[in-house]
């Protein structure tokens, strides 16, 4: 591939902006992300004037629905951006942090310290709030960030990109801290991807299966992302009803466009007579669409679709959930380590042994008890926001917050000790 100049620039005042990022204090860090915030605060019709432009061009090319929610912001939805923000900046400093220490018999202290990953390219769809999310997670962090937003929202990143660089200008901090890839031309994507190991440390993929298959099929760099959000509820034997009405429903319906929401409900063959139909009358009056298997419809009146195999690995992202009988939790585990992502699976129980069998052999990132899927979420967890979720099984796992875009080294302190 011929040398791209473009990106080959942004590398290098990367690189240079990742040296002076390393001199700053906490203190200025939190004095960008304040600024920031305000100029949120104080540009709301800029901020939804440029959203306007991507909905309306997202629309003209008739990209599906659940993408253009994905999209939409609102006065609501910044201020959710600056909340996040808010609680971004109460955090420690994640960085220069003694994770543990230890003494060896000939005196030399080693200890585990938190050191910032360095340069991240993140490349995404839809989100716009991702932009601001990742910039202030990334920044107070240590890490260098460069933007790859979707074209679908061009606009709307790029307003959100310059106001924090605007902050950082303004503060008399590097501005290269967050770039923000301009160039629509997916040639630029490719070349972030294979050709600029040496200006970037990790990659972050945010968005759609073909996005992360081809992220994965070209990087040179390390990736750290999920596929999909294949997400279960199993309703166990021993479940109470309105938990299980309760949970279900949130887990679908509250946001069916989030990698969070349930595609998948398992109902305990055992409970069958009792739960199924007070559960699927309550989706369907929601306005959710069932797909379920040959038994789970002879338990209903309501109309449904047979599902087929293909249906126990769709990720819908729309209000239609797959529903299938399984006998009990084995076969409930089973179906999921077959099936799911490794995202996030629910059981609602309340028997803590089967909870236990359930919580401790799904390979689930996140594994949860009695409540809904959608609390797959940077911040649910009290981590303010998320870079994205992590299927992977190697560090990090799960919604990646500020502790979770660190790494670490080992510092050992002698007295003149050698080897022998």
């Amino acid at each position: 591939m011929p040398k791209n100049l473009y990106m080959e620039k942004i590398g290098k005042k990367a690189k240079l902006a990742s040296f002076n990022l390393s001199t700053l204090t906490i203190d200025k860090k939190n004095s960008v992300l304040k600024l920031f915030n305000q100029y949120l605060k104080s540009n709301k019709k800029l901020i939804l004037s440029a959203n306007k432009k991507d909905i309306s061009h997202a629309k003209s090319k008739k990209i599906r629905d659940s993408m253009i929610d994905r999209l939409r912001l609102s006065n609501n939805k910044i201020t959710q951006i600056t909340n996040s923000i808010d609680n971004i900046i109460k955090f420690k400093n994640p960085l220069e942090k003694t994770l543990s220490t230890w003494k060896r018999p000939n005196g030399l202290v080693i200890k585990k310290k938190s050191i910032p990953i360095g340069i991240i390219g993140i490349i995404y769809e839809s989100r716009p709030n991702v932009t601001s999310d990742v910039s202030a997670l990334c920044f107070k962090s240590g890490n260098v960030v460069i933007l790859r937003g979707g074209s679908e929202a061009f606009h709307s990143n790029k307003i959100l990109a310059k106001l924090f660089r605007k902050a950082l200008k303004r503060k008399k901090c590097d501005e290269n801290c967050v770039q923000f890839v301009e160039r629509k031309d997916r040639d630029h994507v490719d070349y972030l991807l294979s050709s600029m190991k040496n200006y970037i440390d990790l990659i972050i993929p945010r968005g759609g299966k073909s996005l992360v298959k081809k992220v994965l099929k070209k990087s040179s760099v390390s990736i750290i992302g999920h596929y999909e959000g294949l997400c279960h509820v199993f309703i166990d034997r021993d479940a109470d009803l309105n938990t299980a009405i309760k949970v279900t429903k949130n887990s679908k319906m509250r946001n069916v466009s989030i990698c969070g929401a349930a595609e998948t409900l398992l109902i305990d063959k055992n409970c069958l007579k009792t739960h199924c139909a007070p559960i699927l009358n309550e989706l369907s009056r929601a306005g959710c669409k069932i797909v379920g298997d040959k038994i789970i419809k002879k338990f209903i009146s309501i109309k449904i679709k047979i599902a087929t195999e293909k249906d126990w690995k769709t990720e819908y992202l729309t209000p239609t959930i797959s529903v299938k009988s399984v006998n009990g939790v084995e076969e409930a585990i089973r179906h999921i380590n077959k099936y799911g992502s490794s995202h996030t699976d629910s059981i609602v129980t309340r028997n803590k042994k089967t909870a236990k069998k359930f919580l401790s052999n799904i390979n689930s990132c996140i594994a949860v008890h009695n409540a809904s899927t959608q609390f797959a979420d940077g911040g649910e967890f009290g981590f303010g926001a998320e870079v994205g979720i992590s299927t992977s099984k190697l560090h990090p796992r799960g919604p990646i917050g500020l502790d979770q875009l660190t790494t670490y080294k080992y510092i050992l302190e002698g007295k003149g000790q050698i080897r022998k």
